[in-house]
């Protein structure tokens, strides 16, 4: 029998999940505005701002803060450590399903 993989903990967490799904669908160096992606995942904004927390402090996603006009604008963006990571954590979630598709109960 082989080990499952390990799962990222930073990214396993449902909210996070979802904010990594959502910007990786973005192309590489693009980025979400925090409002849009609050809208998308259908978060509030402090829920959003401490999952961003984690996956900032991780390096997976580049928070940068600016203004347009007098108005801020916060930007988010999936970092290529971010983009690796989901990309490794969706690996091992195939390699996991397909070892439960491939056990058989005596």
């Amino acid at each position: 029998m082989t080990t499952p993989p390990d799962l990222d903990p930073v990214i396993h967490a449902q909210a996070r999940l979802r904010v990594v799904a959502a910007l990786s669908a973005l192309p590489t160096g693009d980025h979400m505005t925090f409002p849009y992606l609050q809208k998308v995942l259908d978060m509030t904004a402090g829920n959003l701002s401490v999952h961003l927390g984690k996956l900032e402090e991780a390096r997976y996603v580049e928070i940068t803060k600016t203004h347009q006009g007098r108005r801020p604008v916060t930007y988010v963006a999936l970092t290529s450590r971010g983009r690796a990571a989901f990309d490794d954590y969706t690996t091992a979630i195939r390699a996991l399903l397909d070892g439960a598709a491939g056990t058989e109960q005596p």
